[in-house]
């Protein structure tokens, strides 16, 4: 991979000496859903994970990394964060909050270290991919990786799924 190519978290992967695999893809009319991302470079859905930050009552800042076929539980992420209720931050927000755009939030590398929640289905296989901090870009680690470079926890936080009948 060019030099420049590089971005934010993956620069402080290797500043830990962290292994990694890059994913490259290109959007798709405008697609960048992760279920989408995860179809396009070949890799199995369930370990893909998406990067949500949300605001507590409290007025701080969390992260929720979730699987991309799954939703996040805001009931559940606030009782994580210890919060009374948290709720998704604006779009627009997200830029100066953790210096990502939507479509390339990695929870590597944002602005400042906010605490993380990720779901505990990430343990199932012990890899982990998530956004390499630009759309297009996606990186393959170890969740034990991640968690080294990322204040962070294994919860439940997933909504829980309606079995159709």
């Amino acid at each position: 991979m060019a030099k420049n190519k590089k971005t934010n978290a993956m620069r402080i992967l290797d500043r830990y000496k962290i292994q990694y695999e890059v994913h490259e893809y290109t959007v798709v009319d405008g697609k960048t859903d992760g279920v989408t991302v995860a179809t396009t470079v070949g890799i199995d859905p369930a370990i893909v994970f998406k990067t949500l930050v949300t605001k507590g009552n409290s007025g701080d800042y969390y992260v929720y990394v979730v699987p991309v076929g799954e939703s996040l539980d805001l009931k559940k992420a606030a009782k994580a964060a210890g919060e009374k209720k948290v709720e998704m931050i604006a779009q627009k927000d997200l830029l100066k909050t953790t210096g990502y755009i939507h479509g390339g939030c990695s929870p590597i590398g944002m602005k400042k270290s906010f605490k993380t929640f990720i779901h505990v289905s990430a343990s199932h296989s012990g890899r982990i991919v998530c956004s390499g901090g630009r759309i297009g870009m996606q990186v393959d680690l170890l969740l034990e990786d991640l968690m080294k470079v990322v204040d962070s926890e294994l919860v439940d936080i997933a909504l829980e799924k309606i079995e159709e009948i």
